[in-house]
């Protein structure tokens, strides 16, 4: 059986790691506990936090145990990683409510029963510590020059930094060290963009109990030209099915580029490297088939197996190989609102988000109906065109909305 060290750097996942040979020795001979932080500073997890799900449950499979941090103290601060600007500060309430959300996503992914995996909340030592004690105890390890160099200050530094979030990386490596002490964590995980805030807490353990302890960065989630992915025209690439429909989510992984769809199934899913090295043998319209298959993996993942079977009807519908429409978006349209023309359609449908924009697509070509190309802002929806009471409308080559005659 593979080291799942070994799984994970065939499938593209590894970033950076501190102690490589270590690492992988550590990985195939013993059963470790390691841990992965998410901040709930919002309410639900997007698809940046389901990379780190993905190589927590390879581990988990693999044998080992996870402890899912969830930052309750240090959402409170901030952490600047990423940021231009401060982030706005969020309430004790809001953070404890989009906590809770988290966790019943999460509970999909990771198996909890018999102690297999650990959730805890940073809030519990956090917000109770005391300043003055804190700083002797961890501030006094840390050299300003060195943080000063690290890549999160370092972008933020001409635009200004608060002393506020300057302590993040201190809380950050503080709960390295709490864990390590508490639950013989040896091992930080985290996206790429985390690794001066892991190298922190590798060193206090160092520092404060002569220990080894260890850390590794994943891969963030990009296309090949570098743009970060999970990005949708509504924002971000939720998991919450409120907030990004099923149907969504799959036609946001059914329409990656030809270039990206077999990394992103190597990084996303759990499909075998035999089968994917199948379908790298694929090229042009064959490889729609491999996005068929990246969509309905990570939909099965996140939204379960009838929302991915519901949402690949519909997207096979859209397409034209006839399956029922059944489950594609619809909007319902009253006859009270016959006579409306194609612009007045695209924004009370939502599908353009005004009548502007509408315009705009219509006079560059980006909108039809059942396949028919509308290029006129006057076109009238009248009941003749829809056939069996519906329409198709289609929006540029991704977004499609069925129309249903109330």
């Amino acid at each position: 059986m593979k080291n799942v060290f070994d799984v994970l750097k065939e499938r593209g996942l590894i970033a950076q790691m501190t102690h490589e040979e270590e690492i992988k020795k550590l990985l195939s001979e013993k059963k470790i506990t390691f841990y992965i932080g998410f901040d709930p500073t919002a309410d639900s997890l997007h698809i940046g936090h389901f990379m780190q799900l993905v190589v927590m449950k390879h581990m988990q499979n693999a044998g080992h145990r996870p402890i899912i941090l969830l930052g309750g103290g240090t959402t409170m601060v901030g952490d600047p990683t990423g940021k231009t600007d401060m982030r706005p500060m969020i309430t004790k309430e809001t953070i404890q409510y989009n906590a809770d959300r988290f966790k019943e996503q999460m509970s999909k992914f990771i198996d909890f029963s018999d102690g297999k995996a650990i959730m805890v909340n940073n809030a519990d030592w956090l917000l109770d510590l005391n300043y003055v004690d804190f700083l002797r105890e961890v501030g006094v390890h840390f050299s300003v020059n060195r943080m000063l160099t690290a890549e999160c200050f370092k972008a933020r530094m001409e635009r200004g930094l608060s002393f506020l979030e300057f302590n993040y990386m201190l809380m950050q490596s503080y709960d390295f060290y709490k864990l390590h002490k508490e639950y013989d964590c040896i091992m930080e995980f985290g996206g790429d963009d985390q690794w001066s805030n892991i190298i922190g807490g590798i060193e206090l353990i160092r520092r404060k109990d002569s220990e080894d302890a260890y850390g590794m960065t994943f891969t963030l989630l990009t296309t090949s030209e570098g743009k970060k992915m999970g990005k949708t025209e509504k924002g971000a690439l939720w998991l919450d099915p409120e907030k990004v429909s099923p149907y969504e989510f799959y036609q946001y992984w059914r329409n990656v580029d030809d270039k990206d769809v077999i990394r992103l199934l190597k990084l996303v899913t759990f499909v075998s490297m035999e089968e994917i090295a199948e379908y790298e043998k694929l090229e042009g319209q064959e490889l729609n088939r491999v996005k068929e298959r990246l969509a309905y993996e990570v939909t099965k993942m996140v939204h379960g197996e009838e929302e991915a079977e519901k949402a690949n009807a519909a997207a096979k519908a859209v397409f034209g190989a006839g399956a029922d429409d059944a489950n594609m978006p619809t909007f319902e349209l009253s006859r009270d609102q016959l006579g409306l023309n194609i612009v007045d359609l695209l924004a009370v449908s939502g599908l353009a988000p005004s009548k502007g924009e509408g315009r705009r697509l219509v006079q560059q070509g980006g909108i039809s109906i059942d396949g028919n190309k509308i290029d006129d802002i006057s076109y009238a929806i009248d009941e003749s065109i829809f056939a069996d009471g519906k329409i198709v409308v289609k929006k540029g080559k991704k977004v499609f909305l069925k129309i249903v005659l109330a």
